[in-house]
């Protein structure tokens, strides 16, 4: 059986942990703050059960749990591992140090990832020895509920490592998308980000209230976009496809962007969508609202998995 070790047990890494064990694998997870890879054990635990009710892994979760074992060190977590998955600090400093740490520890031929949400790799793996073998993979949250992983090298990452990375999240029933190029954010986040300031910017300029900006995602685009993406979305349509669609929208889209300049995301405007969304949902309901919307997944992902590509 294949090892992977999981460094850090937060949030992310206990995700992790689930993606791996539930696809077959033996995963060791380690973390710097002491008990607490010992006391993701138990959310392991229950996330697991949450997704054998769902009907979202057949095997019963205590044998998948069996697959995962604390390490009370970096080197025994590592140690035998042909897959290294770091969900360190989102900090430089401290993943550079650890970066360096895992190089010393890990053969060559041991890809070492990270979780990184924004960090390129070229800023935290230049000066190691095993440049080559390092790379971002970045999980959307959480991730084994959300497959999409982006796979971003630095300018000196072996071809190969990224390769071997992408067989490995194919193999575990993650959706991995290759970056040809870093870039600030990766993709998935500036994607993100621009619909996120366009959000912002209708609220500021008085033009919709944040509730009805949700619903334009969450009962319009969104609606498209959980099984197409943008390029499939245009392409069906117009008649002529893509280059139609272009042909009869192109300026009006194009007019759009240029009145899109930079977003601050200035305090007025984010206390008024901070206000809103308070009244709609205290603070005090958000942990309640976050397992509903786990729920919501759950059984998004169940019917997509139902269906025909």
């Amino acid at each position: 059986m294949d090892k992977v070790a999981v460094v850090g047990a937060g949030l992310i890494g206990r995700a992790w942990a689930m993606v791996f064990a539930r696809a077959g694998l033996s995963v060791s997870l380690w973390d710097k703050m002491d008990g607490v890879a010992g006391r993701a054990m138990g959310l392991i635990a229950t996330s697991l059960a949450d997704l054998h009710a769902a009907g979202l892994v057949q095997e019963a979760p205590t044998a998948i749990i069996a697959r995962i074992a604390p390490a009370a060190t970096l080197a025994e977590c590592v140690a035998g591992a042909v897959h290294v998955q770091e969900n360190g600090p989102e900090r430089l400093g401290p993943k550079q140090e650890l970066f360096t740490e895992l190089d010393r520890l890990c053969p060559p031929d041991v890809v070492l990832a990270s979780s990184t949400s924004g960090i390129p790799a070229s800023e935290f793996t230049g000066n190691l020895p095993g440049r080559g073998r390092c790379l971002v993979a970045h999980p959307v949250n959480p991730p084994y509920l959300i497959p999409l992983v982006e796979l971003v090298g630095a300018p000196w990452t072996d071809p190969a490592a990224v390769a071997r990375c992408r067989a490995l999240m194919q193999r575990v029933g993650q959706v991995p998308v290759t970056a040809l190029k870093e870039t600030r954010g990766f993709v998935l986040n500036r994607l993100q980000a621009a619909l996120m300031a366009e959000a912002f910017r209708m609220v500021r300029d008085g033009v919709m209230s944040a509730e009805d900006v949700d619903a334009c995602v969450k009962d319009g685009l969104g609606l498209r976009w959980s099984f197409m993406g943008p390029f499939e979305t245009i392409d069906l349509n117009a008649p002529g496809g893509v280059a139609d669609y272009v042909a009869r929208f192109g300026p009006l889209m194009g007019g759009i962007t240029e009145e899109q300049t930079p977003y601050d995301y200035d305090a007025a405007t984010v206390g008024r969508v901070a206000a809103e969304r308070r009244a709609a949902l205290p603070l005090e309901e958000i942990e309640a609202r976050s397992a509903w919307r786990d729920r919501r997944l759950m059984a998004l992902m169940t019917h997509k998995l139902g269906q025909p590509g």
